[in-house]
């Protein structure tokens, strides 16, 4: 996807602006609320007129103020799933999720609802009125329907805001999928680090009314670790678990990690606290821990304090905080080999 923006807008007292021209696939709006993603997500849905400027995605103009041209939201072919389901309490799951579908032409069609319904897993709620599902059950709904529209780009505004953290969890797993097996491009809106770090690959910072910067995402996670107060968590994806006495292996990289956790999907997103990882010269004689990884330093940044500590481990980055005394003491510096000791307990998962 290619979405070229350069628009102006006034709402009252609040002035709007964007200039971008970005191309990828999962693309994430991230800022405190109040800051305009919301705003920006409605200018390119076409359900708020920009005061000037032009929208432009892929090669279609969606708005242009010089030439006249603002097409209407169903021209646009552009999908949203809001913070709340908005979903037809009058009819079943069914009719819900074939709404949209049913009023696209058939050249407009590029998947079945059956594949939807299978990846989404909601088969066994298709005769199920609406106001009898879980939170989590109708955001899979919602989301559902707007792919069976088939738009050429899906908006998700705070998608996972309303739900309790273990809901969150539920639900990502699905949204991967379906982003990953049907290559539809996303733009994802949110606070939240963490859903920025899961779900996009690059993120627009906007801060009052502006687009402040354009990251990949996770040089912002690391970006905001120097923050007061903000310890940095890496993000591991492992491999399905094999039993390992009382504990479970899981593959990372060309590595194996042992935890205590058992996690039963294809792949596995587990969070490592930078501060839960001890660093060795050498391979210690015993430990009670279960993980000792071989590692190179690629750099050092040092904020106050604290020191990240930037390590390769095979083919896989990892990031460690210790204190300067500590640094000093192993005689810490770019390429220098070392071991990163890790309990078995220290992991906590996520999807």
């Amino acid at each position: 996807m290619q979405l070229a923006v350069s628009i102006r807008k006034k709402l009252g007292t609040f002035h709007f602006a964007a200039e971008f021209d970005l191309i990828g696939q999962r693309i994430g709006l991230f800022g405190p609320s109040g800051s305009g993603k919301s705003t920006l997500m409605h200018l390119l849905a076409g359900l708020l007129r920009p005061d000037s400027g032009s929208i432009r995605l892929d090669s279609t103009v969606l708005f242009d103020s010089t030439r006249g041209i603002n097409l209407r939201p169903e021209q646009r072919r552009i999908g949203v799933v809001f913070q709340h389901s908005h979903l037809f309490p009058h009819m079943n799951v069914r009719r819900n999720l074939l709404y949209g579908w049913r009023r696209i032409p058939e050249s407009d069609r590029h998947f079945e609802p059956e594949s939807i319904i299978e990846v989404l897993h909601l088969g066994h709620l298709l005769d199920r009125g609406v106001n009898l599902l879980s939170g989590g059950e109708r955001q899979r709904v919602a989301l559902g329907r707007t792919l069976l529209s088939c738009p050429r780009l899906i908006l998700m505004d705070e998608p996972l805001s309303g739900l309790d953290e273990s809901l969150k969890f539920q639900i990502m797993p699905y949204l991967n999928t379906v982003f990953s097996r049907f290559g539809i491009p996303l733009l994802f809106i949110s606070h939240s680090l963490l859903e920025m770090r899961l779900m996009t690959e690059q993120v627009l910072v906007v801060d009052h009314g502006e687009i402040k910067r354009r990251i990949v995402t996770e040089e912002l996670a690391q970006s905001a670790w120097g923050a007061p107060g903000q310890a940095y968590v890496n993000l591991l994806r492992l491999g399905r678990p094999q039993p390992q006495g009382d504990l479970w292996r899981y593959q990372w990289g060309d590595a194996g990690l042992v935890l205590t956790e058992h996690a039963e999907q294809e792949e596995n997103i587990f969070e490592l606290d930078a501060r839960d990882i001890l660093l060795f010269k050498r391979h210690p004689e015993a430990t009670s821990a279960r993980n000792l990884l071989s590692c190179t330093v690629r750099k050092l940044f040092t904020v106050g304090n604290r020191v990240r500590v930037e390590l390769q481990c095979g083919t896989q980055p990892l990031i460690v905080e210790i204190v300067p005394e500590s640094m000093r003491e192993l005689g810490l510096e770019e390429n220098k080999e070392v071991v990163a000791v890790i309990k078995a307990s220290a992991f906590r998962g996520l999807l």
